[in-house]
């Protein structure tokens, strides 16, 4: 908005203000803004929580034992806060004429609301249920095909129906009609996957951040034709707005991690993490490094395979594979300390990080 507002109103030859038409400014600054927002806003906003949720979020009685003990009472719902400083901060920084900008912010919303319903019903009825799975699924592949058919629309047409490979960088699949169907599973796969991996004080958002701070670097490379040829990259113009979404991510991301931090005065909830997830996954297929994603957010696809596996081998077996799924549960069956776990998976998700950064070069 502050961009659109500057870009009608100021002269061209005001230099301070040309620094408005750069995207790497408006980045660190929606960045910023964001941090600022989440850092105003969580004391109040925390607290309102906690005159509403009087007994915080439900813990699931087949969890690790002392869930029950140490988290009870904490609000949920911190998904909110991330929400608002991202949409204000993105909102005031990012050109508001760019489609790409829009169908991402749908999508986060779209996925948002459904972890909003998700939590209000865990609350109201005091107890893990939410959402119906096949309501809540229904409602996410609709937002994330909606979402890759409009971002599907944007893009080259050479490009708008391809999957691109890392390491390939003259060889594309073409997917055709199929493209917004495989939109639709990465955007409502990635929502998930967040969501799985969100169980320990965080845990989840540091991840998040790291994607997000890789993905705004990728956004600015591939929305620029210079950097884009020289890496051997497929262009993609436009998407360097998206940057400025990452950058508030990152930014509305560290706000949160300054009260989620152990122990959490809040957790995000499910609205945190399906939007959160669903944000990734909007922002890699936009910038056709969806393939990419499943690197740098490896932590959130090992999580989600080792759900997958544990209900796949109980139903076949009678037997489980892990302690307890997701995977961060069976490390706490194993005795290890929540920080212990939390640290080691952070550096997991800065070692995918980086190598989510080398595809840029070696493609």
């Amino acid at each position: 908005m502050l961009y659109n507002l500057i870009q009608h109103h100021a002269a061209a030859h005001v230099s301070i203000l040309n620094l408005f038409r750069y995207i790497t400014f408006r980045a660190g600054s929606a960045c910023l803004t964001a941090l600022l927002i989440s850092l105003v806003l969580g004391n109040p906003l925390i607290a309102q929580l906690r005159r509403i949720q009087r007994e915080g979020q439900p813990i699931r009685a087949l969890g690790p034992e002392r869930h029950i003990l140490e988290k009870a009472g904490t609000p949920t719902m911190g998904g909110v806060l991330i929400l608002a400083a991202l949409f204000g901060s993105t909102l005031l920084w990012a050109d508001l004429t760019s489609g790409y900008v829009w169908a991402v912010l749908l999508v986060t919303l779209c996925f948002g609301a459904v972890g909003f319903a998700d939590d209000y019903l865990k609350l109201s009825r005091r107890n893990t249920a939410g959402v119906s799975k096949r309501m809540r699924l229904g409602c996410e592949f609709a937002a994330s095909l909606v979402g890759g058919f409009w971002l599907q629309s944007l893009m080259p047409a050479d490009l708008a129906n391809h999957l691109a490979f890392p390491f390939l960088k003259d060889w594309l699949l073409p997917l055709g009609f199929a493209f917004p169907l495989f939109a639709m599973i990465t955007i409502t796969g990635f929502g998930n996957a967040v969501n799985f991996t969100d169980g320990l004080d965080g845990l989840a958002i540091v991840p998040v951040v790291i994607a997000a701070l890789v993905f705004a670097l990728i956004a600015y490379l591939v929305g620029n034709h210079v950097f884009a040829d020289y890496l051997q990259l497929h262009a993609v113009p436009g998407t360097g707005e998206l940057c400025v979404f990452c950058s508030a991510l990152v930014g509305a991301g560290l706000g949160f991690l300054w009260f989620n931090a152990p122990p959490a005065a809040v957790f995000m909830g499910d609205t945190g993490s399906l939007s959160l997830g669903g944000a990734l996954g909007a922002v890699a297929v936009a910038v056709k490094h969806e393939l990419v994603l499943c690197i740098v957010g490896g932590l959130f696809v090992v999580e989600t395979l080792s759900v997958i596996i544990q209900v796949f081998w109980f139903r076949r077996t009678g037997r489980r594979v892990f302690l307890m799924a997701p995977l961060h549960h069976h490390f706490e069956k194993k005795g290890w300390q929540e920080p212990k776990i939390v640290i080691r998976f952070w550096i997991v998700s800065i070692v995918l990080g980086l190598c989510g950064l080398a595809t840029l070069k070696l493609r």
